[in-house]
């Protein structure tokens, strides 16, 4: 039986819990890495090792579009109704 849409398979699982404990167990380690990078490389170099962690580690979004039929421009309607106003 397929597993549902979106679901991830185990291996992807596993492989994103094992990177998640990595990271939990090495944050007190890790701004001396980073002091170290920045030091050596500079600011730059730190910040894109930051970004490749966090990006194992916290999924990144995709962007989305939200089109109308045959990818055209959306079309709404709104009724409005005029009445007697709600106490």
């Amino acid at each position: 039986m397929p597993r549902p849409k979106g679901v991830p398979n185990k291996a992807t699982s596993d492989a994103r819990e094992a990177i998640a404990r990595l990271v939990d167990g090495n944050v007190h380690r890790m701004n001396l890495w980073l002091d170290e990078i920045h030091a050596e490389k500079g600011a730059q170099a730190a910040w894109d090792c930051m970004v490749d962690v966090l990006e194992y580690h916290v999924p990144k979004l995709a962007r989305q579009e939200v089109t109308g039929p045959n990818g055209g421009p959306q079309k709404t309607e709104t009724t409005l109704r005029w009445g007697k106003p709600i106490d």
